[in-house]
């Protein structure tokens, strides 16, 4: 049904067309099979504002924040996700800001009526949006009609049948679902697989906000290591005699033993450069890493100079004090260069 119906018409929503038919059939051909009254009661009335009253101590916070804070994570990745996905089917551009701060202010209101905290869910968003829902009268409508069901038609609502609900379910799922993924697995890298395939798993057996946290580090360590392993020198003697090293690449503490490895203190001659033109220093490893090669040079009784550093790097050396001790060495050129550029 929530195939077909699409293509005959499009005035009423599909899943609902679904939900009834299935729900009539089961009624009058007397099939028995669970509903929604079975699985739980959803009768309801308005709600009232009352203040819990739980101690307000540290022991309180103690057991309340943890959980807050992984359900202020869970509900605010799900809704960014869900954003992003109706973003791209819609071919629109929403505020992901304005979306977070209208959520937690809403379920910080809905503590004091009695009512649980929530977020966007891309179930029930796909079926608002394969339903024809543009804008935000939709969201607004399903949430009245929520209320309505809950205060005058919770008897009918609760004879709906499991399976119907389910099927509807089923369909946005493979709706949802990104079936491209699957044409990708042998172009895209190894390591992108394997976060793929981690954080889906994890999604299943798990929760969502483990598998988002699991998929970040990952990708991150990933991405630390490949950098690491793009840092390169070129090496030159200039008309003075002092050898220049031209580094290319990132410094940071998962390159820094690339790094180091990439001089050699024994064969230089008494004055050496790094020219920095095309290299950054990222963190505070990698200026501890220039600092012992510059140690090294100087047992020796050699002279190492950094030239053409960045702004940022400049900025990291002055933050790190007398903790490193490097000699940095101006370029006119360079500055008058970068003057005109800026």
């Amino acid at each position: 049904i929530v195939y077909l119906v699409p293509k005959l018409t499009k005035a009423i929503p599909s899943s609902l067309i679904a939900i009834v038919v299935i729900s009539l059939g089961t009624i009058y051909l007397g099939i028995h099979t669970k509903t929604v009254g079975d699985m739980a009661s959803i009768r309801g009335g308005f709600p009232r504002f009352h203040i819990p009253s739980v101690p307000f101590s540290v022991e309180t916070l103690h057991i309340i924040v943890p959980y807050a804070f992984i359900l202020a994570g869970v509900g605010l990745i799900e809704t960014l996700l869900t954003l992003n996905l109706v973003d791209d089917i819609t071919d629109s551009r929403g505020r992901p800001n304005r979306e977070c701060i209208a959520q937690g202010a809403g379920n910080f209101i809905c503590g004091f009526l009695g009512g649980m905290g929530g977020c966007a869910m891309i179930g029930q968003t796909m079926i608002n949006v394969n339903s024809g829902g543009r804008k935000r009268l939709a969201g607004i409508t399903a949430g009245l009609c929520l209320l309505s069901f809950i205060l005058f038609t919770s008897s009918l609502i609760e004879r709906i049948p499991v399976a119907a609900l389910v099927g509807v379910m089923f369909v946005v799922a493979e709706k949802t679902f990104e079936w491209g993924t699957f044409n990708a697995i042998g172009k895209v890298p190894k390591h992108d697989l394997f976060v793929i395939v981690a954080v889906t798993l994890v999604t299943v057996f798990t929760d969502l906000a483990m598998a988002v946290v699991l998929g970040i580090l990952i990708a991150a360590l990933v991405f630390a290591w490949e950098h690491a392993k793009h840092i390169k020198v070129a090496t030159r003697i200039d008309t003075e005699g002092r050898k220049i090293y031209e580094l290319s690449g990132t410094i940071f503490f998962a390159s820094t033993a690339n790094f180091q490895n990439l001089f050699s203190p024994q064969e230089d001659p008494e004055d050496v450069i790094i020219e920095f033109k095309q290299a950054r220093v990222m963190d505070h490893s990698a200026l501890e890493a220039i600092d012992g090669l510059a140690d090294k040079y100087a047992q020796l009784g050699k002279q190492l100079h950094l030239r053409h550093l960045s702004a940022d790097c400049r900025e990291l050396l002055h933050r790190a004090g007398s903790m490193v001790e490097v000699n940095v060495m101006e370029d006119p050129r360079y500055h008058v260069a970068d003057d005109l550029i800026s």
